[in-house]
This record gives C-alpha cells, structure tokens and sequence, in this order.
C-alpha cells in the first residue's frame, strides 16, 4: 500500500471475508493442532448432558477457531496491503456445530494518525449462516509509514 492508500480506507468498509464450512474433521483438525482434545469437541455422548443452563445436543466447535478465521481475515487482507495486525479481541456468544458455516466479517470504525504510524480499528464479527452473530470483537491494525 502506498502512503496515499491509507488515506483512502473509507469508515464503513468491509473487509473482503470468505466462508468456512464446519464439519467434525475441521474440528478434528484443530484438536490435533492445538492439542485441545475436550470432549467438548469430539464425544457426542458426553454432550447430551447439561452445561449449567446450556444443553449443546452435541460436539461444539473450539471457539478459538473463531479467532483463527478472524486474524486470517485480517492478515490477508493486511499483508498484501503493507498492514499488520496488533491486536484482536473477541467474545464467543453462540456455540458452532458441525454442519455450520461461518463467516468472518470486518468493518473499518476508525483510522488516525499518529507521528510514527497510522492505525486502524476494525469492528469485528462471524455469523453463522441464519445471520446469527456468533463471536464479536474489536481489532486494531498499523499501516507503517514507508520508510
């Protein structure tokens, strides 16, 4: 990105997203990577009971893989624009199944500059595939100043 492209990141744009279909192999998938072998996430069984006042019916996927869609997002949208990512806060709020597909989704609340950088702050989302809103956040990104 060059110095004047920042000046062009409008308050209100979406950032390009791209889907994601949950299935029990990418919830495999992320037990194996993150070593997080809950039952949680892989005993259908086990998930029948009762959570406090939550009854799931079934696995639920890791609600750090809301995270991950998220920062991918993100840095793919930043990397090839001479971003980077600082920070990303998010709060989970329904749980995904298998059969789910889910959908990262950014939006542009504020930009400002500083002496040494330019900064972004991105409203953050993933809905489900009804519109539900599953996890929310906050995340704020630097554009460097070429040098």
């Amino acid at each position: 990105m060059n110095e004047n492209a920042f000046d062009q990141l409008a308050i209100g744009s979406a950032l390009p997203s791209v889907p994601f279909a949950v299935t029990r192999e990418t919830i495999r998938a992320f037990c194996d990577g993150s070593l997080d072998y809950n039952p949680l996430h892989l005993d259908d069984n086990y998930m029948q009971g009762s959570f406090g006042k939550t009854q799931f019916g079934g696995i639920i996927m890791h609600g750090m893989t809301n995270f991950g869609l998220l920062s991918r997002m993100l840095t793919d949208w930043l990397y090839t624009n001479g971003g980077e990512q600082r920070r990303l806060e998010t709060r989970w709020l329904a749980p995904v199944k298998p059969g789910d597909t889910i959908t990262p989704n950014g939006r542009i609340k504020a930009k400002k500059h500083t002496e040494k950088s330019r900064w972004v702050t991105i409203d953050v989302n993933i809905t489900n595939q009804r519109g539900e809103t599953i996890a929310q956040g906050e995340a704020t990104v630097e554009f460097p100043h070429q040098a």
